[in-house]
């Protein structure tokens, strides 16, 4: 199948729904080559990506994942972090876009009821988005919350505020993440433009600079029993959510090197200038400049390596996972997630030392690489992928259960 074939519904018409994984895949290389030809301008200017979101969303991708008995392609792991990767490589901040919308895809399928189950699942197959509502600045980790979910009168109320709210300013749902009288997280789907729901755009990063991860305030937001999805469930028993979750933050890394290498390779091919004691008439011939690539290179496909491994531990989860069967998954993620991270932050730097002084003007945008970066892999950190490896194959500790496992 070649990217001619596809055609992309405009917005406000039914998505394009994505038959398989091969599909999958021409898809993303397909919307990804529209992606790239702006990626540098939007980043600079820090552009909002309306126009190429609807692309994005109408193109099936945000669907893959929907199970086949409710209309999905059900895609595999692989797959999924594979259309990721290729689509972080041409922009990250759109990589990352639907990372939280398909963590809750995999919720809903996990621990919705089987209404929610049919209702959501008709909306992300029509297009819809789902954006987030989860962390909050200002406690004392990720998980101590303060947004708080009450009954009131004949309903229920909403009240609390978040940040770090990726997707939500170009959401049509806002998932909010709350404690119920129970002290349980629950997932309260609140539609856009409801009274007492508002998304700022306050999100200032130097790098992922057009995700909008910025703030929503939920104000006594009043919403429906039936939109309130125990999301608890997830993980109060063995599942694949936490790995899945942290594979597509992988694959979004792994994207970012690979741009970056790319960008050095033609930088050095095409505008370097070789250094005066090489030597040799072109920087590409520079047999320490080649040392440098080669190492970047290995490092990357190294990355990418454990990224497959790790996405095919996933796939291999049975129905109903044990917590050894998880805890292997969330092992096999966390060594994916070191090496994705560690390439990412090494070409991002390397770029400049390798493509030399004229890599470092404004008009090349170049900085944006190791910004995007940066940014992104402080989503958790890495010391404590190390922790979580070594524990478990030192002491045989299986990881604690949440989305950052």
């Amino acid at each position: 199948m070649t990217s001619t074939t596809i055609s992309i519904p405009p917005a406000g018409a039914p998505a394009r729904v994505i038959r398989d994984d091969a599909d999958a895949i021409a898809t993303a290389h397909h919307v990804a080559e529209l992606f790239r030809a702006d990626a540098s301008l939007r980043d600079q200017q820090r552009r909002l990506p309306h126009d190429e979101l609807n692309v994005f969303s109408q193109s099936g991708l945000w669907a893959i994942t929907v199970p086949a008995e409710y209309g999905g392609a059900a895609v595999s792991y692989v797959t999924l972090t594979e259309v990721i990767r290729i689509v972080a490589a041409a922009d990250p901040s759109l990589g990352q876009l639907p990372q939280n919308h398909l963590g809750i895809v995999d919720v809903i399928g996990l621990a919705g009821t089987p209404e929610q189950k049919r209702r959501f699942f008709a909306e992300v197959l029509a297009g819809k988005r789902f954006g987030n509502g989860f962390s909050e600045r200002g406690t004392r980790n990720v998980l101590d919350l303060k947004t708080r979910i009450t009954a009131n009168g004949s309903g229920l109320r909403v009240n609390g505020t978040k940040f770090y709210s990726t997707g939500a300013l170009f959401a049509d749902w806002i998932p909010i993440l709350a404690l119920d009288d129970e002290q349980r997280g629950v997932l309260a789907f609140i539609e856009r433009g409801t009274p007492g729901l508002k998304v700022v755009d306050d999100w200032s990063g130097f790098g992922q600079r057009t995700t909008a991860s910025g703030t929503v305030i939920a104000d006594n937001v009043e919403v429906s029993a039936d939109a309130v999805l125990a999301s608890y469930e997830a993980y109060d028993k063995p599942t694949r959510n936490g790995p899945l979750s942290q594979i597509i933050q992988a694959a979004i890394d792994a994207g970012i090197a690979r741009a970056a290498l790319d960008d050095t390779i033609r930088f050095v091919r095409e505008r370097s200038r070789a250094w005066v004691d090489s030597g040799v008439e072109r920087a590409a011939d520079d047999p320490l400049t080649i040392r440098e690539i080669g190492d970047l290179a290995i490092r990357i496909q190294a990355a990418e390596a454990l990224l497959e491994k790790a996405a095919q531990a996933i796939d291999a989860l049975p129905a109903e996972p044990t917590s050894a069967d998880v805890a292997r998954a969330s092992v096999a993620v966390a060594q994916a997630k070191v090496l994705t991270t560690e390439a990412a932050l090494r070409a991002g730097e390397k770029l400049f030392e390798l493509a030399g002084t004229q890599s470092v003007l404004a008009e090349h945008n170049y900085d944006r690489h190791w910004r995007n970066a940066r940014t992104h892999t402080l989503h958790d950190p890495v010391r404590w992928k190390y922790h979580l490896v070594g524990n478990y194959v030192l002491n045989g500790v299986e990881p604690p259960r949440h989305a950052w496992n």
